[in-house]
């Protein structure tokens, strides 16, 4: 690559502009270069034409905000940040560029760089955000499928941030019509890591992205940073479930500040996690009940006829599963092993059940339907709750966790 240093000053003929590889990459260290943030990126190329312009008058900006032995990111660290990339798949869509999405481009604080796996074909089609509470419940995951795949069917990618509940939900739901995932930290790093296995999904059949660079740990100050991604990409924010004090609402006041529209889906008032959506439509959200909710909001758009399901790959065995049959026989477990056992499994059960409960009846066949386990073991765990107090069975079958 290019670098300033390589420029021969006595040269009686103008250095040649950079190539579009070389400007990308002295691009990238200017943004990497220490206290240079967004805003100070776009002003340094705003007075100096080219980033390498930018990266040789840095120091002396520098000095002049009195910072000493002012030093630019060293050519070094971008070319690793290129390899990590280059061996984890990702490739660089950067702003100004056709490849760029323009909705985001449009706000204050767009990120210069987005590293990306998947398709970014998807980048340039039109977007709804769908985000809402990691404990989302049994109803809060079946109306985020439910919306994520109605809209995706409208022709809507779906975009959201790979968390747990609501977002893996509508990721999961839209993965046959398009969703992206905007991660924190490095494209590469799959936070939460029980999600590993939609990522990869998402990968080949999606798109993930980050403004990271690869190999970044994700860290508690880039997830409310990566939301303004999330509403900055999409044309309006749905909030399926979120309480008052929430990634979500920061997710939707960054779409409001974006100019974007903000719809919420209402909850029970005895529930938590919806206090923030019944808050936001309390101070003017559009109350979403279903996906015409939203394309009446926004209006729809003509569906891709060329958007068809690809078949999910083939995925690995679960850990702990037996892969072969062994001609020895397993040795049998103490029963002091296999108490413990049963009573981590049953506390684990009472855990899930009560994560899927809200104070709004749900149907108990939905419930299991919802967990993934068998009548028998769920009756007995429900019984136990009952007991407890923690949940209260009604007429007609129906189940909801109290206060």
């Amino acid at each position: 690559m290019t670098d300033e240093k390589d420029l021969n000053p006595s040269s009686t003929h103008p250095p040649l502009p950079p190539t579009p590889e070389d400007e990308q990459f002295s691009r990238l260290r200017l943004l990497r270069s220490r206290r240079v943030g967004i805003t100070t990126y776009k002003r340094l190329l705003t007075e100096h034409g080219t980033a390498q312009n930018a990266l040789a008058a840095l120091p002396e900006v520098a000095r002049a905000a009195g910072v000493e032995k002012y030093e630019v990111c060293p050519p070094e660290v971008v070319q690793a940040e290129l390899n990590a990339a280059r061996a984890a798949g990702a490739r660089l869509v950067m702003s100004g560029t056709p490849a760029y999405p323009a909705t985001l481009d449009e706000i204050s604080d767009a990120p210069p760089f987005l590293w990306v796996i998947g398709d970014p074909e998807l980048l340039l089609r039109p977007m709804i955000s769908l985000v809402g509470a990691r404990n989302a419940s049994s109803l809060g995951t079946r109306m985020a499928r439910a919306l994520a795949a109605d809209l995706g069917a409208a022709g809507y990618v779906i975009v959201s941030g790979l968390a747990r509940g609501v977002d893996t939900a509508a990721h999961l739901a839209a993965l046959p019509t398009g969703t992206i995932a905007v991660q924190a930290g490095g494209v590469d790093i799959i936070y939460p890591a029980e999600n590993t296995g939609l990522a990869r999904d998402i990968a080949d059949r999606g798109l993930r992205l980050s403004e990271h660079p690869p190999g970044l740990q994700p860290k508690a100050r880039h997830f409310p940073s990566r939301n303004r991604i999330i509403s900055g990409l999409s044309r309006a924010t749905v909030v399926v479930e979120a309480a008052a004090k929430s990634g979500s609402l920061i997710t939707a006041r960054d779409a409001l500040d974006q100019g974007r529209d903000v719809l919420a889906v209402p909850g029970s008032p005895f529930d938590a996690r919806a206090s923030g959506c019944n808050q936001l439509i309390r101070d003017g959200a559009v109350l979403v009940r279903s996906a015409q909710d939203v394309l009446e909001a926004i209006g729809p758009i003509a569906p891709h006829s060329d958007l068809r399901p690809l078949p999910l790959p083939a995925r690995s065995p679960a850990p702990g599963k037996n892969t072969a049959v062994s001609g020895k026989a397993s040795p049998t477990p103490p029963a002091h092993r296999v108490k413990n056992a049963a009573l981590a499994h049953a506390a684990e059960l009472h855990r899930r059940i009560l994560d899927r409960l809200s104070p709004a009846p749900l149907a108990e066949d939905q419930l299991i339907r919802d967990l993934a386990v068998r009548s028998s073991d769920a009756a007995p765990a429900l019984l136990e709750l009952e007991l407890k107090g923690e949940i209260i069975r009604q007429a007609g079958g129906l189940v909801s966790r109290t206060g």
